[in-house]
């Protein structure tokens, strides 16, 4: 019995392996079924185009119909994204969470996409925002100059650079989708977003393509947007939203060349235009849509609309059936319908259901549609990659934004080389309203949608970049409206222009010169008597022609961001500046619309864009306060003929020096110098080649004639310098009292 009791356990322990055995191979089974199971659709090894057509013959109307229907986050629950099975959400300009911060973005997107992905096909959310000079929207991120002063860097590699830091910080928030770049080619300054155009030339824009590729190629990948299809930038009188009348042939040369670019790099996305070619709507344009962009240009991406703009169609406010059938039927593959979205689903539905939007035509837009999602590889990956959030406003993309910041400063005007000016003067004056504001420098569509001034976000001011730049013996004195300044500034800088806006509110049909506040902070600065250098933060060239001749310097900064040490950068010669016009610059607003080849005489020409001279000439007179550096000198109003200022206040010890002077390959001989004394004893000024202790090519003896303002010229031989040397200016006093001021010298042979 024992014996069959031990044989009836064995085989009892035999059964239950095997039965175990047996569950375990269940199990797999039941897995390996389950793993089976799973669509097509959601198999990261299949090809693309078997994806979207697996997942497309599992598609309802209503599911095709969300897909293509795009509301703005403020309009929607989570519950709507799941029950209406929305495909699209956006950020409108300044539509942000609360805290405005990454981490709140991020959180934000993923309670989006996780509504979306409890749909029963689980299709992620493709959610869109205006990254128009950086990730815009969100507080802290880096903002870069808008499109019109990257216009000027003429420079493909920065804005493929830009497009990949961008992405960075749009992917570590969220959204996988950016409304840039815009292809606009401005031939009005009038209108409203000629700073959202990379100039009047399509082929700078199509150059600048190079930012879909730093968008879309690499990880992350954002969907780029080529926008405004077509001709937005060409309306009669600079009208946003308007008419552009031009025959087709001046439309394809002039405004399709930069969206055949952006195709040709693979632009995932193309937004049409609020404006008209010749009266008709491009939302319902089906020839420059369908067979244009998508057949003669071979778009195979999808076509998305701008904000409410099909409810422009027919000129009534309130879109129709009508208006939603025209634009679905003209090519428009998703609709952006921020709060009208229910409404716009309805319409649709019905159109369709009655044939007059053809189930082809719906077809076609999920195809276009789902076809991105899955190269973004949204379906693996529909949530934050919270790896990038740290990137935001982060020091690496803030140095390309500087570099793209003084890459686009164009010099226009810089009278006996008054610039760059020297870290070491003692002090410098800086005014005008755009001096010392983040928001004023950064533009539109920074934050909000149009804009404000004030510290609307972490920078650096222009004023605090200033400061940054000079030397620490140097004074910087700030005063908005420039009260306060005299004669004893080496320079006064007045950062001036215009303030933020956004399009409509931003054309401007009448005047477009500098305002009442800016004028009297010029002629107050004019009145003090010093060199005046005119940065001009705008966005379009201004009607300046008038003011032009009290300037000694002119740099165009247009709308330069964050980053205002790039500015500064420029003013101070840490950077010659490379930066040309990518736009006509008028002689008057009359002169609207001025561009290339139209006979017009401008103020500057398209182009224009000066560096610091290489080399200054001896054999013509150099201003003595138009030095590169100097130790222990100040400065003051002068009485001489012609004369501003003159170096003053120098004793034993001081001096000056000027870069670059080129005595060629024969060397002077002799050196006028012109000098004022009022002291009780003189001394020597020796002309230097080098450094403070170099070779002596000209010496000169200070007899007091007087007075600090009784002017002298003394001329003295010269001799041995050849080629180009710093030129140093050193003094030496009887006593260690002041004893002369200089205005101006001059070498002859």
């Amino acid at each position: 019995m024992s014996g069959q009791r031990r044989r009836s356990g064995w085989r009892k322990g035999r059964l239950t392996v095997a039965l175990v055995a047996a569950m375990i191979a269940m199990g797999a089974l039941t897995a390996a079924r389950a793993v089976a199971a799973e669509p097509p659709y959601l198999d990261p090894t299949q090809p693309v185009p078997v994806r979207v057509a697996d997942l497309l013959g599992r598609m309802s109307l209503d599911e095709k119909i969300g897909q293509m229907t795009q509301a703005e986050r403020l309009a929607v629950s989570g519950a709507d994204i799941t029950n209406s099975r929305l495909g699209s959400l956006l950020s409108g300009g300044g539509s942000a969470p609360s805290p405005n911060s990454p981490t709140a973005w991020a959180d934000m997107y993923d309670n989006f996409q996780r509504a979306a992905l409890a749909t029963p096909l689980r299709i992620p959310l493709i959610y869109g925002v205006d990254a128009v000079h950086g990730h815009n929207n969100v507080f802290g991120a880096t903002i870069y100059p808008h499109n019109i002063g990257l216009g000027a860097t003429r420079d493909p590699a920065l804005l493929q650079r830009i497009g990949r830091a961008t992405a960075e910080e749009v992917a570590g928030t969220g959204p996988n989708w950016d409304f840039a770049p815009c292809l606009c080619v401005v031939r009005n300054d009038r209108w409203g977003r000629t700073y959202e155009s990379y100039g009047e030339d399509p082929a700078i824009g199509s150059s600048l393509t190079t930012y879909v590729t730093g968008l879309q190629a690499g990880s992350p990948s954002i969907l780029s947007t080529a926008k405004h299809y077509l001709g937005d930038g060409g309306t009669t009188g600079g009208d946003d939203q308007g008419n552009t009348e031009l025959s087709e042939a001046d439309l394809r040369a002039i405004h399709l060349p930069p969206f055949r670019a952006a195709i040709q790099r693979g632009v995932g996305s193309v937004m049409i235009s609020y404006s008209s070619w010749n009266g008709l709507k491009m939302h319902a344009n089906r020839y420059l849509i369908t067979d244009v962009l998508k057949g003669e240009l071979g778009f195979s991406g999808f076509v998305v609309s701008d904000w409410n703009a099909i409810d422009q169609i027919d000129g009534q406010p309130g879109f129709t059936a009508a208006e939603v059938r025209t634009a679905i039927n003209a090519g428009l593959d998703m609709i952006m319908v921020p709060n009208d979205w229910r409404q716009f689903i309805s319409l649709l539905r019905t159109e369709v259901q009655a044939g007059r939007v053809p189930m082809s035509r719906i077809d076609d837009a999920n195809r276009r549609i789902l076809t991105k999602k899955f190269e973004l590889g949204l379906f693996e990956h529909p949530l934050t990659d919270r790896s990038w959030t740290s990137s935001v406003g982060s020091a690496a993309h803030r140095d390309v934004a500087r570099e793209a910041v003084r890459k686009s400063q164009v010099l226009l005007k810089n009278r006996f080389g008054v610039l760059p000016l020297p870290k070491t003067a003692p002090k410098y004056f800086v005014a005008g309203k755009n001096a010392d504001d983040i928001g004023n420098q950064s533009g539109g569509w920074t934050i909000t949608w149009q804009g404000s001034s004030g510290a609307t976000t972490p920078g650096t001011t222009i004023l605090q970049g200033i400061r940054a730049a000079v030397s620490a013996g140097t004074t910087v004195t700030y005063n908005r409206d420039g009260f306060g300044i005299d004669g004893s500034y080496k320079a006064a800088i007045a950062v001036v222009g215009e303030t933020p806006y956004a399009e409509g509110v931003g054309d401007r049909p009448g005047s477009m010169s500098l305002d009442s506040t800016d004028l009297a902070v010029l002629s107050r600065l004019k009145a003090a008597g010093v060199p005046v250098v005119v940065v001009l933060v705008s966005g379009r060239p201004l009607d300046i022609a008038a003011q032009l001749g009290d300037w000694d310097a002119l740099v165009a900064a247009w709308l330069p961001g964050t980053e205002g040490r790039g500015v500064a950068d420029v003013l101070f010669g840490d950077y010659n500046p490379t930066g040309k016009l990518p736009v006509t610059w008028m002689n008057s607003v009359s002169q609207q619309p001025i561009n290339v080849g139209d006979g017009k005489t401008p103020l500057f020409a398209f182009g224009a864009g000066q560096r610091f001279p290489a080399t200054q000439d001896p054999y013509n007179i150099i201003g003595a306060v138009y030095y590169d550096g100097q130790f222990g000198t100040l400065l003051e109003r002068c009485t001489d003929g012609g004369c501003g200022q003159n170096v003053g206040w120098i004793a034993t010890g001081d001096y000056l020096y000027y870069d670059g002077v080129d005595f060629g390959g024969t060397p002077p001989t002799r050196v006028l110098s012109r000098i004022a004394s009022g002291a009780s004893t003189g001394g020597t000024i020796r002309y230097r080649l080098d450094s403070p202790t170099g070779p002596v090519i000209a010496t000169v003896t200070v007899n007091p004639p007087g007075g600090w303002q009784s002017w002298t010229s003394v001329t003295v031989p010269a001799g041995g310098a050849t080629g180009v040397h710093r030129l140093y200016l050193t003094f030496t006093g009887n006593t260690s009292a002041d004893f002369v001021n200089v205005n101006w010298f001059q070498f002859f042979r």
